[in-house]
């Protein structure tokens, strides 16, 4: 069956949307635990950052009144749940494409392994299924499928919850940078040092974690949900917020889709905790931990990757470097996930400033322009780590590749940060790159 044109069906209808709704909450009011005590949060069972309720309390620190979160989290329920409680019924088929955008979207997934794949151009051609089509393809060619014996329904169902939960109005955090993220795993999955002694569930955990690391990401960062009083940063006590939640979200659809429900309790169970190390991996508050750890074992050849706790290692290394290889793509490519996230750290900039909250770092668009924040964070964060990841894969042609796009990129953005501070300083937006200043670059670096 095609991933691409695959329907769903046999939702349930109820005769009003307060019906609906009901349903819908009853289902989602609680998290719950498994025998192994993992926490899971159902779908939808915690609502998008509303910052009305912000303007509403900020005299009393609080963000909203019991009863006003009880309200906007049913809301959020409601549009959040999936299709089947919903009772929406689809006259067609949602993946139904023209057939030269099949054609297309085909031809792109069977280069799915070039790193200059291009993930935006793959989004519209799978009219915003991005993450759907991938990851249902990479399921098949890495043997996914038949391994696990996974219904296909069942998968397809799974991944459009995942893909639904992600906010498309972030401009970053959204499913295609999760599609991204998806493709550069499947990309790191292949390198000879690691593929040799990958398992199944060694992939399988690879691609799912690098699907769901992000999924229902509010648009905001972990100090201002610590700083707003956010019952998630309550919920997980100011620790890796968003990667606990990238996490239990992920677990509650796994166990809703039922995906893995004909796997034995000790298989699943070991997944879901499995799941849990590599998402809490990407807290970027980590890094330096993780880097540390790397250096020493690549410094004392100590990796054993027949040991199933030094592969599960490197899976967090190859995650973390998927989820922030942008400056290593294709200059086309990498500026647009710099604009786009550095449109995100503005909007939380603008929020905070509106409701009188100190402006977190890198959100002041007066101040933080795009190439000086995109040339600290690949001299800081970026740079240290894919060293040592091309340390470890052996400096393969993938490896060269990422640094020489690294290198290229950053040195255009120190070349756009000069000639911004060239430009007049009556520019309403210095944080923009104007087409004028990459034109003028491109010119002089064709030859």
């Amino acid at each position: 069956m095609s991933c691409l044109m695959v329907e769903r069906c046999g939702e349930i209808s109820f005769d009003s949307p307060d019906q609906n709704a009901k349903c819908v909450r009853m289902l989602g009011d609680a998290r719950v635990r498994s025998q192994t005590g993992v926490l899971s949060e159902r779908r939808g069972s915690y609502p998008f950052i509303d910052f009305r309720l912000l303007n509403n309390t900020a005299l009393s620190g609080e963000i909203g009144t019991k009863k006003k979160v009880k309200r906007l989290l049913s809301f959020q329920r409601y549009f959040h749940a999936s299709r089947l409680l919903r009772g929406i019924v689809p006259q067609a088929s949602l993946y139904l494409l023209d057939e030269d955008y099949l054609g297309q979207a085909r031809h792109m997934l069977s280069k799915v392994g070039m790193w200059d794949f291009d993930i935006f151009l793959f989004d519209r051609l799978t009219n915003g299924n991005s993450l759907v089509t991938l990851l249902c393809h990479l399921f098949n060619v890495h043997g996914l499928i038949h391994h696990f014996q996974l219904d296909m329904v069942t998968l397809h169902r799974f991944l459009v919850m995942v893909q639904e939960d992600y906010h498309s109005q972030n401009p970053y955090h959204n499913a295609v940078h999760a599609a991204d993220v998806t493709q550069a795993m499947h990309c790191y999955l292949r390198e000879p040092k690691l593929a040799n002694f990958l398992t199944p569930s060694d992939i399988m955990l690879g691609l799912l974690a690098a699907a769901a690391h992000d999924v229902d990401h509010p648009g905001v960062n972990q100090p201002f949900l610590i700083k707003t009083k956010h019952h998630l940063a309550s919920l997980y006590q100011n620790v890796s917020v968003l990667e606990n939640h990238h996490w239990r979200s992920t677990i509650g659809m796994l166990r809703e889709s039922r995906l893995l429900a004909h796997l034995p309790k000790e298989v699943t169970q070991d997944i879901e905790q499995q799941l849990g190390s590599l998402i809490l991996a990407t807290d970027i508050n980590r890094q330096n931990e993780f880097l540390i750890r790397l250096k020493s074992h690549l410094d004392n050849q100590d990796l054993r990757l027949e040991d199933a706790q030094d592969r599960h290692f490197m899976l967090q290394i190859a995650l973390k470097c998927a989820d922030i290889c942008n400056p290593c793509r294709l200059w086309d490519l990498s500026k647009q996930w710099s604009e786009r996230v550095c449109e995100e750290f503005y909007r939380q900039g603008d929020l905070e400033q509106k409701f009188e909250l100190e402006i977190s770092p890198l959100c002041n668009q007066q101040k933080d322009t795009i190439p000086s924040i995109q040339i600290g964070f690949m001299t800081y964060i970026v740079e240290p780590l894919f060293e040592r990841w091309a340390q470890f894969t052996g400096d393969t042609p993938l490896s060269e590749n990422m640094l020489n796009h690294l290198r290229r990129n950053k040195a255009k953005w120190r070349s756009l940060l000069h000639k911004q501070h060239s430009s007049s300083r009556s520019n309403d937006h210095p944080g923009q790159v104007t087409d004028s200043q990459e034109q003028t670059l491109n010119e002089e670096e064709t030859p």
